[in-house]
């Protein structure tokens, strides 16, 4: 049997959700949502071919990223609605943000090393 992986509807379909992931950077995870919904509803469809391997790809970097996010922001909030007075809070501010910014930093690197790399 001669099978083409270039005329596979599903490889279409793998693409345009790569490129829904890749605007969600841009749209706070908005996209990411929708493509996820789509990754889960068609993952029977490409079960057994070889974009099954890149649904599973994308559906466990959503879901490291969302909680590596939630891992960045958590601190940050807690400091924020708890500090007493302004300079308290001023402070709390700073730190969070740092503390967000380097988290997110290490979880973009992180995802470049998980996206060269194939187990």
């Amino acid at each position: 049997m001669n099978y083409s992986v270039d005329q596979d509807p599903n490889r279409t379909l793998t693409l345009v959700l790569y490129v829904l992931y890749i605007i969600a950077i841009f749209t706070g995870g908005l996209f990411a949502i929708i493509a996820l919904i789509i990754n889960y509803v068609k993952r029977t469809d490409v079960q057994g071919s070889i974009f099954e391997s890149h649904f599973t790809w994308q559906i466990r970097t959503f879901w490291w990223y969302l909680a590596w996010t939630l891992f960045a922001f958590s601190p940050f909030l807690l400091l924020i609605f708890t500090g007493s007075n302004l300079d308290s809070s001023t402070m709390v501010v700073i730190f969070g943000w740092i503390f967000c910014f380097i988290t997110i930093v290490v979880t973009f690197i992180w995802g470049l090393y998980r996206g060269r790399i194939q187990t």
